[in-house]
């Protein structure tokens, strides 16, 4: 009994660990039943649905070391298709992917920068100033695309991100680039020290000298960023862009985050972690399709997705209880 509750704490301070293995025992035990999910066809495409998460949450990671929280991604992620592909539709504007997409960036970086500058500077709490994008952001969105899909997008720009490079889609490649920077930002740079720092304990990173709003407000805009990355390498993999794209997006961002071992409370957590739970989180719907689920496929995926974070949030509870307990003694 001993052994079996130390492996159990050990599990919960190694969350890494458990989430691999994890994946590992649900490939083996579906692939048991249907070999078909362990073939290299099937985790191609696992890469390549998670590859937009895998992006932001790179950001949303930085948000919530911080202590902060951003839930207005999936509204932001839905605003910048419905912009690119007007922009660059040959039904709408038409004005090419040299224009539509660097507009798109830009627009993705300045709304993470109004984001930070408005918890920062107008000292609104994080949640609230999200809240209200999202709702903000998805109105915006039915209003410019008026119920309707974007078809018509470039066929150069729609091959290459179904094709890729060397056998892989753009989107992966681009999640495998940003995973790498971000985890340099965070393991080898001030920068990510001092983020890491901030969430530990906004009142000792005050005394020692660090700027608590540039700090978030990169947090924010770097998020912002990715999201906007996101769209350009994920929208064109599809012949239009949908109406209800990005929808409850944010809530698998965030999932991915806390389940891969990030404190919602901020100031810990592992990169390697938040990528593992993207593998998991996005594993959840093709295993329910090899189950052969059916439709109510969908409704298990969120009420699964839903039950990671509680256990997250509850393990993340119990290791801070046990090291506040060790501090004491």
């Amino acid at each position: 009994m001993t052994w079996f509750k130390l492996a159990g704490q050990w599990l919960l301070r190694q969350r890494e660990v458990g989430l691999a293995i994890l994946i590992v025992v649900i490939s083996a035990a579906v692939g048991s039943i249907d070999s078909g999910f362990l073939t290299a066809g099937n985790w191609n495409d696992i890469l390549v649905r998670s590859s937009p998460t895998a992006i932001v949450a790179c950001g949303v990671m930085l948000v919530i070391l911080t202590g902060e929280i951003d839930i207005s991604v999936g509204s932001l992620m839905a605003m910048l298709a419905a912009m690119l592909g007007v922009m660059i539709s040959e039904h709408h504007w038409n004005l090419g992917v040299a224009v539509g997409v660097p507009v798109t960036l830009l627009i993705g970086l300045l709304m993470g920068a109004f984001t930070g500058l408005l918890v920062t500077v107008g000292r609104v709490p994080s949640i609230i100033v999200t809240l209200g994008l999202l709702t903000a952001l998805r109105g915006f969105t039915i209003l410019m695309m008026g119920g309707t899909n974007i078809d018509g997008l470039p066929i150069g720009l729609t091959s290459l991100a179904k094709q890729g490079i060397l056998g892989l889609p753009i989107g992966v490649w681009t999640a495998a680039i940003v995973i790498a920077a971000t985890a340099t930002l965070i393991t080898w740079t001030p920068l990510g020290r001092r983020l890491y720092a901030l969430g530990s304990s906004r009142h000792s990173s005050r005394l020692t000298g660090l700027s608590e709003q540039k700090l978030k407000l990169f947090a924010f805009t770097y998020t912002g960023f990715l999201t906007a990355l996101a769209t350009v390498v994920d929208v064109p993999r599809l012949p239009k862009i949908e109406s209800g794209i990005g929808s409850d997006f944010e809530l698998l961002v965030v999932t991915c985050v806390v389940v891969g071992g990030v404190s919602i409370s901020g100031g810990r957590g592992r990169l390697v972690g938040v990528i593992l739970a993207v593998v998991l989180m996005t594993m959840i719907r093709p295993v329910l399709t090899f189950l052969d689920i059916g439709e109510a496929g969908e409704k298990w995926t969120k009420a699964i997705q839903g039950l990671f974070i509680l256990l997250a949030i509850i393990s993340d509870s119990l290791i801070a209880s046990r090291a506040k307990r060790e501090f004491r003694a």
